[in-house]
């Protein structure tokens, strides 16, 4: 089939008119006011789309490094996140909320919601030991850094359940030793709780969940 010379013309201008509509778009796209895309960010979250507000913050953070507005989008990404249990976006929002933006009261707040987040990011105490101790190390240096806090009673009984888990974990690891007669690994991990401010007769583990039930 022949094309003619208009019908050419006429091809390659839509063809121009498309391209240069596509151009547009991609400026709109990474070419925006800070509030614009904090309003974008709020609307995702607000439809539970936390990977889509993922990609606009990070776009509001390399654009506008200097906005006003990049503090509240950060925490109210970091408890969106935390809402949807992923607990480690969580940690990395309140991260970057502590060290580019956080101050006065809002660093004590930061701080409790990062030992909430990794308190309840926790759930195999066999895998995550490391996170269980450092989260304990976290919740000691809060209670001596802010004595008189209103979160001082949930971190304070984060402390005492994640000692349980502690204590716990090391009986269950000498009666294991014990059992495949190793009986010095045993006494290692029975001396561990010697130190412990538990004993047996102190842990109870609550009905809902050893860890999340602070927080119910």
């Amino acid at each position: 089939m022949k094309i003619s010379i208009k019908q050419l013309i006429l091809l390659t201008l839509t063809s121009i008119f498309f391209v240069a509509c596509s151009n547009k778009d991609i400026v709109k796209e990474y070419d925006k006011p800070a509030l614009t895309w904090y309003e974008d960010i709020v609307k995702e979250i607000a439809s539970s789309n936390l990977d889509k507000a993922d990609n606009l913050y990070i776009s509001l953070r390399s654009e506008h490094p200097r906005s006003p507005l990049l503090p509240t989008a950060t925490m109210l990404l970091a408890n969106a996140q935390m809402e949807e249990q992923a607990y480690i976006m969580a940690d990395y929002y309140l991260d970057e909320y502590l060290k580019k933006y956080a101050s006065g009261a809002n660093i004590e707040q930061a701080k409790f919601l990062k030992i909430k987040a990794a308190f309840l990011g926790i759930k195999d105490v066999n895998k995550e030991q490391k996170l269980m101790l450092d989260t304990l190390v976290d919740a000691d240096k809060f209670i001596k850094a802010y004595p008189n806090s209103n979160y001082l009673p949930m971190v304070e009984t984060v402390k005492v359940r994640l000692n349980m888990a502690k204590y716990l974990l090391n009986e269950n690891i000498s009666a294991l030793y014990a059992r495949l007669g190793k009986e010095k690994a045993s006494e290692f991990y029975k001396h561990k709780n010697a130190n412990s401010p538990l004993t047996m007769t102190d842990i109870k583990a609550p009905k809902i969940g050893f860890f999340d039930a602070i927080f119910k």
